[in-house]
């Protein structure tokens, strides 16, 4: 360790954080249970959106809960509270819901929003360290925090409690997308971009197919396995029968295991893997990656209902896309 190193500091201000949160979890196993509860229903139930709004490091905090929900299923928006008296009242509807944010819960900025959520009956869920507080009163429910130690050593910038809003925010998201069914399929809708679009890409999207796809009959020899594997490139072929069903697979694997001078002469019935791996088309190439990565395989059979060959999913394409 360096001399004067960071990593002491570093150290206690992680262990601090992870004390805010296990007091987090003790309190929701216990009081702040019913709230939780109260909280979530009035959240599951909201004909409109999530409006959540707060200051400083609370509304950083409540910008990135609004950005966790949005994209999990249950739309929400951020709404500043010194804007909204300026005319973003106006973004709040009657069927919306207000998440707000405030760890004294006096945060004077807030108090337009408070108003307006009572005047307009407009459900109001606080999320505060102090159930007292004006916000707390005022709530519909109050999602009271328990008090904890902040990391930074002079008590002062929000640390540990910005930790324990943001914990029990997608402690809130996570338990509405699951109560919503909110499957990787509907996740890819809102994520179509960077990698984690690729992982959510299907299978159709990243195939070969057409011309590309190499395909031998049963009744073919090796000479022309060979032929076709070549002039794919995709180091395999299918074998299918008769009717065009899956009967094999054979991969330049195969062909090193088993190369002899009369290798060509051989029928591809005796070199062929016979339970090759397949894959629907509307499969995640997630889940795709995770089966070649698991088997040590490079490429996957994209079939359809009645087991034909009508794709090959290669693990280098799936490298290329960033799908990792």
């Amino acid at each position: 360790m360096i001399e004067n190193s960071p990593l002491p500091s570093a150290l206690r201000t992680l262990e601090c954080e992870r004390l805010g949160i296990v007091t987090l979890e003790d309190a929701l196993r216990n009081g702040l249970a019913k709230s939780f509860e109260a909280a979530f229903a009035l959240l599951q139930s909201a004909g409109g959106r999530v409006i959540v709004t707060g200051m400083g490091k609370s509304g950083h905090v409540g910008r990135k809960i609004a950005a966790t929900l949005a994209s999990t299923g249950t739309p929400a928006l951020m709404v500043h509270p010194a804007e909204a008296s300026h005319g973003d009242l106006g973004m709040i509807q009657a069927n919306d819901v207000i998440l707000a944010l405030s760890w004294s819960g006096e945060t004077p900025e807030l108090a337009d929003i408070i108003t307006y959520s009572r005047r307009f009956r407009i459900p109001l869920i606080a999320m505060t360290s102090n159930a007292e507080s004006s916000l707390g009163r005022e709530a519909d429910v109050c999602l009271a925090l328990p008090k904890a130690k902040e990391a930074c050593p002079n008590g002062l910038a929000p640390t540990t409690s910005t930790t324990m809003q943001l914990v029990l925010g997608d402690a809130l998201a996570v338990a509405l997308l699951e109560a919503r069914g909110f499957t990787a399929h509907d996740f890819k809708v809102f994520h179509p971009g960077g990698k984690l679009g690729a992982r959510l890409m299907y299978v159709r999207q990243v195939m070969h197919t057409g011309e590309r796809l190499p395909i031998v009959p049963l009744k073919a020899d090796m000479g022309a396995a060979i032929v076709e594997i070549s002039a794919k490139g995709l180091g395999c072929t299918c074998v299918v029968d008769g009717n065009g069903a899956l009967a094999g697979i054979i991969t330049d694997g195969d062909l090193r295991r088993h190369m002899k001078h009369d290798l060509v002469t051989e029928p591809v019935t005796a070199i062929m893997t016979h339970r090759p791996l397949t894959i629907a088309e509307d499969a995640l190439a997630a889940e795709a990656l995770e089966i070649l990565t698991s088997t040590k395989r490079s490429v996957l059979i994209v079939v359809d209902g009645d087991n034909k060959p009508n794709g090959v999913v290669h693990f280098h394409d799936l490298l290329r896309l960033g799908v990792v």
